[in-house]
């Protein structure tokens, strides 16, 4: 039990304004009334929570068994810009005598609409401490202006992303009084998604409408521009028409130019159409299952850059008013929606497509980072806000109680013999390491990487590490873009037109990458070892078969089907030795583990490959390092083997080198040692004279396959840096 920093309970109020704040507020309310040994909590509501045209949504706060110690009525209906005025003059008048009664200790406030603006207010005016949800945020319109101003107000901050702490730095609040814990509503939606989503469309869609093959519209008006939006909502509608899909429109929030939509939705006959449902208001419970189901989301909302992309749903997101948020892959912006046949194009591209699912807005244990936030507070403290004004550092220190994480990756090697899956931190050191024997089906395989991703991602918490993402690294042909294995090789069975995207990214709720060992070995290269500032460079893999990966501009080339960096399958030779594709004379048929492998045993059946100074049980294993220990004491069959296959691999190397012509060859793995000198002098020998100044390098990586899966997360989450 964590120690009370007060002499009391701390009594502390929430107030919502509408069913968008409370999808927020509630995880928090909930995490605040399961320790009555901390806190006392009072709700306020106010706003279109009390307004039948917007669906009375008080009442899903009473049906989750909440007092509500006041309802305020402080909409002057209207729906313009003096009506927002008004409402907020409203709320001043009355909000005092309910925090006088209450006596609150510190008042939770979400968002940025002006009804949050009059609870701020209020607040800092009599002395009430502010704990702020969501500051910090850039999105657009009138709105960015009410949460920077509710900032300067507040005491304390909740922030969702890492962008957004800096943001809060960088308007000289507190960094001591700042909390990163992501989107509280991410708390509850990440273990809803399969909850009875079937019962939950058909009550909204009807009971012939299947998961992905319907549309959820939700806009509201922009009050800088009413006009435009207003046009912009008739486009969209038309637009929706002319798609012929099942679609739920959501009726827009109470902004100014609400009114207007409203008569544009009944104007188009919305509300009779056969394929439109069109309602005031749905529970964010059953509002997030139909979210995470369908085949497209379009509007303006901000749950449309936010929330969905926890799911992975395709999201056309129309006009400025959610300019500058930070979105996943998912969301298609239409910034100037100004057509209708721009709209149905937009429609075209993203209907019935999935995306990997995006944690930019939370991991899902954002509410007891707050509650422990909340019990840190103490009334002792000085209740005047005290500004930083040092410029913004590069490089944030952050809570140690608060937050105390390494951002990291889960990597996962999939590799003949052994499951490998790491945690690998950014830096791409391997934090914790766990390796079990590679089921032989592909049952018992998917069910080893599930539970073995389950448990590292679960001990990740422990070793305050906080995973962004799931890297794979596979053999065989990997189409990267739907995280699926095409086709193995003979080393891994029953493994061909696998997805693995899916069943990680559902059961870990994490974005999920997949491509071929060595592709990944060259983006570890590029991120972590001798590649890296190097614009073109190619990675050999020398192991138990040879393969690779390319880098041509800082890109990695995976080629029309997925086929670049086969590199192990150039053939140097017409009638050489057969290879594991079916195909003879291959790099591989000569240079790999298992080619060392066979012409050793070769030799060790004919008496030759035991040499004075080794010795050979006789049920040991014959391996390639009986080859190359044999060559070291003197064989000379040995060391002509090791020659013939320096040499082939070298020539393949030469092909390479006059094909794509990069300026640096990384050989990697267990065997590049023993061939860098045999490359390097075939480079000399036949290489044109402008390759042959190339350089040829050792890898100094110990893990490359699970830095390169790792570096797929890092590389991809950073550019959004959370």
């Amino acid at each position: 039990m964590e120690k009370n920093t007060n002499q009391r309970k701390l009594r502390v109020c929430v107030a919502t304004c509408n069913r968008a704040d409370y999808s927020k507020l509630a995880p928090i309310m909930f995490g605040i009334k399961a320790e009555p040994e901390y806190f006392e909590l009072s709700v306020v509501v106010i706003g279109s929570h009390l307004i039948d045209d917007y669906g009375n949504t008080y009442r899903m706060i009473e049906q989750d068994d909440f007092d509500i110690q006041a309802r305020l009525h402080t909409i002057v209906r209207g729906e313009d810009e003096a009506s927002m005025v008004e409402s907020v003059g409203l709320a001043l008048v009355k909000l005092p005598d309910v925090l006088n009664r209450l006596k609150p200790d510190i008042i939770i406030v979400h968002g940025d609409r002006f009804d949050a603006l009059a609870l701020g207010t209020s607040a800092a005016l009599m002395n009430i401490r502010i704990l702020h949800i969501e500051g910090g945020e850039v999105s657009g319109t009138i709105d960015d202006s009410i949460r920077h101003a509710i900032t300067k107000l507040s005491h304390y901050h909740v922030c969702c992303t890492r962008s957004a702490e800096q943001h809060l730095i960088a308007m000289c609040e507190d960094h001591d009084r700042i909390l990163l814990a992501g989107c509280p509503s991410y708390d509850k939606l990440l273990n809803l998604k399969n909850k009875d989503y079937m019962g939950v469309i058909k009550t909204w869609l009807g009971d012939d409408v299947k998961p992905g093959e319907y549309i959820l519209a939700l806009q509201h008006p922009v009050t800088t521009d009413i006009k435009h939006s207003i046009k912009m909502f008739e486009f969209t509608l038309d637009a929706l028409i002319s798609f012929n899909k099942k679609t739920l429109v959501l009726f827009p929030n109470i902004d100014a130019g609400s009114k207007e939509m409203v008569r544009v939705i009944r104007k188009k006959g919305v509300e009779h159409h056969p394929n439109f449902r069109a309602v005031k208001h749905v529970p964010f419970e059953q509002f997030i299952q139909l979210v995470a189901h369908a085949g497209c989301m379009i509007g303006n909302s901000s749950c449309g850059v936010r929330e969905a992309g926890a799911f992975g749903t395709p999201v056309i997101n129309l006009g400025t008013r959610q300019t500058g948020r930070e979105t996943g892959e998912n969301v298609l912006h239409v910034r100037d929606a100004d057509t209708e046949n721009k709209i149905i194009h937009a429609l075209q591209l993203q209907f019935g497509k999935r995306y990997p699912c995006s944690k930019i807005y939370g991991d899902g244990n954002a509410v007891p980072r707050i509650v422990k936030f909340l019990k840190s507070i103490s009334l002792s403290e000085p209740l005047q806000k005290k500004f930083c004004f040092p410029p913004v550092k590069e490089s944030i220190s952050q809570d140690i109680d608060h937050i105390l994480e390494t951002l990291s990756a889960l990597a996962v090697d999939l590799g003949g013999t052994n499951l490998r899956i790491a945690i690998v931190s950014m830096k791409g050191e391997i934090v914790k390491k766990y390796v079990q024997p590679n089921p032989k089906t592909y049952e018992d395989r998917i069910e080893l990487i599930l539970k073995m991703c389950v448990e590292a991602a679960s001990e990740a918490v422990t070793l305050n590490c906080r995973i962004l993402g799931v890297g794979i690294s596979t053999g065989g042909r990997v189409n990267p873009h739907e995280g699926v294995v095409l086709h193995s090789t003979k080393l891994i069975q029953e493994w061909s037109s696998v997805d693995l995207r899916t069943p990680l990214s559902d059961t870990l709720h994490l974005p999920v990458w997949v491509d071929n060992d060595g592709n990944c070995a060259s983006l570890a290269e590029r991120k972590f070892g001798q590649g890296k500032g190097v614009e073109d460079f190619v990675t050999v893999i020398t192991g138990t078969g040879i393969g690779g990966g390319l880098i041509h501009h800082n890109e990695l080339v995976h080629g029309s089907s997925f086929c670049a960096g086969e590199l192990g399958h150039i053939m140097v030779a017409f009638d050489g030795p057969e290879c594991m594709c079916g195909s003879h004379g291959c790099v591989e048929a000569y240079a790999s583990g298992i080619a060392l492998q066979r012409e050793a045993k070769k030799l060790h059946d004919d008496d030759q490959l035991v040499v004075e100074g080794m010795s050979l049980k006789n049920d040991e294993c014959v391996t390639a390092v009986h080859l190359i220990q044999a060559a070291k004491l003197g064989n000379s069959k040995a060391s002509n083997i090791l020659k013939t296959a320096g040499t082939a691999l070298g020539i393949g190397i030469v092909n390479i080198l006059h094909t794509i012509n990069p300026s640096l060859v990384i050989l990697s793995g267990v065997l590049a040692n023993q061939y860098i000198n045999a490359v390097k002098e075939v480079i000399r020998q036949r290489g044109l004279a402008s390759v042959q100044g190339v350089n040829v390098v050792v890898s100094n990586l110990s893990d490359p396959a699970l830095l390169g899966a790792a570096s797929m997360v890092l590389d991809y989450t950073t550019r959004r840096t959370y």
